[in-house]
């Protein structure tokens, strides 16, 4: 008997929407900015450890790079997304990698959410919850009509298959 080449699950065939990337790297923004901040409160504080300070920007520096340009690209190129009528598939993540498949008829709700900047870029996360220990299946960074038409298609395909999703 011959194992698997692979256990990996077949990739999903969507991807998130392209202003995914600015999402991200706008949320990972947020942070290098407090950071900055936090920062420059040390250096007016305290000028007896400038070397310190230095060394602290300049890691700072290479660090805000990573989180507004190569994490967001990285996540970019991982996410997936597919529903069909049989399941939910998704593969998210950038450093640890998450694949998951929620089957239909586990589908309890379909839900919309749509943070501050999801709001400002006309993007939305659509949550599948499931009877899972897992938790909630989300796909981010969907254009809203995107997100719309997703949860109009699995309020539909849910409704077909009638169980009571445990």
């Amino acid at each position: 008997m011959s194992l698997p080449r692979s256990t990996i699950l077949a990739e999903p065939a969507w991807r998130p929407s392209s202003k995914a990337k600015l999402l991200w790297a706008l949320e990972n923004a947020i942070g290098v900015v407090v950071s900055v901040v936090v920062l420059g409160v040390w250096a007016v504080l305290d000028g007896d450890r400038r070397g310190w300070q230095v060394l602290a920007g300049l890691a700072l520096a290479v660090l805000a790079v990573l989180a507004v340009v190569v994490i967001p690209l990285w996540r970019y190129a991982v996410h997936r997304w597919e529903v069909t009528d049989e399941a939910v598939y998704t593969r998210v993540g950038w450093l640890d990698q998450e694949s998951r498949v929620a089957p239909i008829s586990r589908v309890q709700t379909v839900d919309t959410e749509r943070g501050p900047l999801e709001r400002i870029l006309g993007l939305a996360t659509v949550t599948v919850t499931t009877a899972s220990s897992a938790g909630a299946v989300k796909i981010s960074a969907l254009d809203l009509p995107v997100a719309e038409e997703t949860v109009l298609r699995l309020t539909a395909i849910a409704a077909q298959h009638r169980g009571d999703a445990t």
